[in-house]
Order: C-alpha cells, then sequence, then structure tokens
C-alpha cells in the first residue's frame, strides 16, 4: 500500500477507541492515544507492507502508543491506588470453604458469535471496569495487548507470582462478572 487514504483509517477509530478504553479506563486518555495512532499511521505509511490488514497494523501501533504512555504514568505518581473493593473477599465469594467453586462456571455455547457481538463488549467493558485499576491492567496486557509475564512484571513493577495471582484473579472476577451480566444468572 503506497499511500494511507486518512478517512479509510476513520472507519477503524471506533474499534481502537474501545480497545484503548479497555486498557486506560478514561476516555480523554484513549481519545489522545488513538488520536496519536493515527497520526502515527499516516506519517509512517511506507512501513505499511499490507502483509496484516490495516485495522491489525493500527492495533500493533496502539499497543506502542499505550504502552508508551504507560510507561509514562508509571514514573508519575499515582493518587488513588485501589477504588474500595478488597480483592480477597471477590475471590473468597466464588468458592465454598472445600476449594471447590460455589458456582461452576457456566458452558460458553457459541464463544465465536458472542465475541461478533455488540452487547458482548459493552458488557466486557462495564465488567472490566469494576475490576481494580492494577488488575485489569495486568489482564488487559496479558490477554489483548499479548505480552508476557516477564514484560507484564516489568511494566507493572510486580514479581511473577504476583502477576499470577493478579491475572488469576482478574479472570475469577471476568468470570463472575459475565456469568451475571452476559450468560444471566443472578446469584
Amino acid at each position: 500500500m503506497s499511500a494511507i487514504d486518512p478517512e479509510s483509517l476513520q472507519q477503524h477509530r471506533s474499534y481502537l477507541l474501545r480497545y484503548a478504553m479497555l486498557q486506560l479506563r478514561d476516555p480523554h486518555l484513549a481519545e489522545d492515544v488513538v488520536q496519536e495512532t493515527l497520526v502515527a499511521a499516516i506519517e509512517s505509511q511506507e512501513k505499511f507492507a499490507a502483509q496484516s490488514s490495516p485495522r491489525t497494523w493500527l492495533v500493533g501501533i496502539l499497543k506502542h502508543k499505550i504502552m508508551d504512555l504507560l510507561r509514562k504514568r508509571a514514573r508519575e505518581p499515582q493518587l488513588n491506588v485501589a477504588e474500595g473493593e478488597d480483592e480477597n473477599d471477590l475471590v473468597d465469594a466464588l468458592f465454598k470453604e472445600n476449594g471447590h467453586w460455589a458456582d461452576p462456571p457456566q458452558t460458553w455455547n457459541a464463544p465465536e458469535q458472542s465475541l461478533e457481538n455488540a452487547h458482548f463488549w459493552n458488557v466486557f467493558e462495564q465488567c472490566n471496569q469494576r475490576m481494580p485499576l492494577n488488575t485489569a491492567r495486568a489482564f488487559m496486557m496479558r490477554e489483548f495487548m499479548e505480552m508476557s509475564t516477564y514484560e507484564i512484571c516489568q511494566e507493572l513493577g510486580i514479581s511473577t507470582t504476583n502477576c499470577w495471582v493478579i491475572l488469576h484473579r482478574a479472570r475469577l472476577a471476568l468470570r463472575e462478572c459475565l456469568d451475571l451480566n452476559w450468560f444471566g444468572n443472578a446469584r
């Protein structure tokens, strides 16, 4: 692809914005990083070899922009570390005293269809927003940005063991939230 039409890039804006919101949880930061991504794409269009789709290429740029922002923010002091709920209470409520699930996870009949459903992604975003910030951030780094445990630990300044615990808690919280809000199993 020799030239990228700025209007054609705009068709990917809402997807990129949702992606950035899941990671950053701040509409202003997400908008800024998406704008930076689109500008970078236009400025470096000659690097696009058309070996992937334009959306995949844009998401790659976006991942780097998000990581740059997270690195910058990690160097700055954080004012609100925790937001209310204790993660341990959430985890403990999912299990019986013998260690078995209080309510086993639901069978997901058609995951591919759900992943293409806009309502599913709205529910997913709400579930992600309910998790503590670092828990959600670690989950998104691992599952959406496909970062290694080592990279996540470096970015968040945590140990490998702590990373595994955080990811486990994130999956449990996400499972519980999706069970209630997507599968419709009120407890």
